[in-house]
């Protein structure tokens, strides 16, 4: 009986003792997963945030490849300009959500994908764009080429043109011979002396000129003193010579057909007009001096 009662507390004993034991056994155990868990939650926290961070460089990167396109094409550029936007808009949003929000790392990850395809079409896009105004740029340089070339031909054309005009102009010119000059006195009788002189007469031939245009043609006369002084009787009459209005001494209106004409013209002789000395006579016909001769009075 004493014996019985001995054993019970040394039996209750070394339950207490094995249950203690397979309790710190159990204890250690748990701690060790619960630190060892940890550690893999850390480490996959950690590789979250990288994996955040990483997809943030990502689409910075992206934005850099969009910002690098280039295009004149207006309607590209606004296309461009909404995708940098939105890729700005989606970097901000990337910073503000959790690195443990799995979903809407899944979320962003299809969006670069997508956003990067997008690129490619663009590039295609641009890259055939550049081609046409390449290929524009040429044809345009060779138009303007061909243009200056034609107007480098009617440049010379024109200077032919005026230098063939210029020689019509000179060979159509009329020209005189056989100028002579009289003064007459009031008989019509030839006389030299000053004081005797009533009229002076100019004569002379017109050439024969094929190239000149017939038909009416206004011959002036301009007589000068040996003072220089020219002989006229009125401050109206004038006619036009290298731009400028002048006056004339007389004039006679003849018919031209081409062929050789003789014509003479007068003029009429004031009181104590005429001095002695050498006198010189001009003759006109189109714009042109055609004739000059100089004759003596006494």
């Amino acid at each position: 009986m004493d014996n019985t009662n001995n054993n019970k507390p040394h039996k209750s004993h070394q339950t207490t003792i094995i249950v203690g034991a397979v309790s710190l056994v159990l204890i250690i155990l748990l701690g060790f997963l619960y630190f060892k868990n940890r550690s893999e939650m850390k480490a996959l926290v950690n590789e979250m945030v990288e994996e955040k961070e990483m997809l943030t460089y990502e689409f910075e990167n992206l934005a850099l490849d969009y910002d690098s396109l280039q295009t004149n094409s207006d309607t590209l550029n606004t296309m461009l300009e909404m995708e940098r936007e939105k890729i700005s808009q989606l970097i901000e949003e990337i910073q503000t959500i959790k690195a443990t929000n799995a979903s809407k790392i899944r979320e962003y990850k299809k969006e670069l994908t997508s956003l990067r395809k997008v690129l490619k079409n663009y590039v295609v896009q641009i890259d055939s764009l550049n081609q046409s105004n390449k290929a524009l740029q040429e044809e345009n340089l060779k138009y303007r080429k061909k243009v200056s070339n034609m107007q480098t031909t009617y440049s010379k054309l024109e200077e032919v043109k005026q230098t063939l005009e210029k020689k019509v102009k000179v060979a159509s010119k009329l020209e005189t011979y056989n100028i002579e000059a009289d003064g007459l006195n009031s008989k019509n009788r030839t006389t030299t002396k000053t004081s005797r002189v009533s009229k002076i007469r100019i004569c002379f031939s017109i050439q024969k000129n094929i190239t000149a245009e017939v038909g009416e043609k206004t011959i002036y006369l301009r007589v000068l003193r040996p003072d220089g002084a020219l002989l006229y009787h009125s401050k109206e009459d004038l006619f036009l010579h290298e731009n400028k209005k002048i006056n004339y001494s007389s004039k006679r209106i003849i018919e031209y057909g081409g062929e050789e004409v003789d014509v003479c013209l007068y003029y009429q002789v004031d009181a104590g007009e005429l001095t002695k000395g050498e006198y010189v006579a001009d003759i006109f016909a189109d714009g042109y001096n055609i004739g000059t001769m100089t004759f003596n009075l006494k």
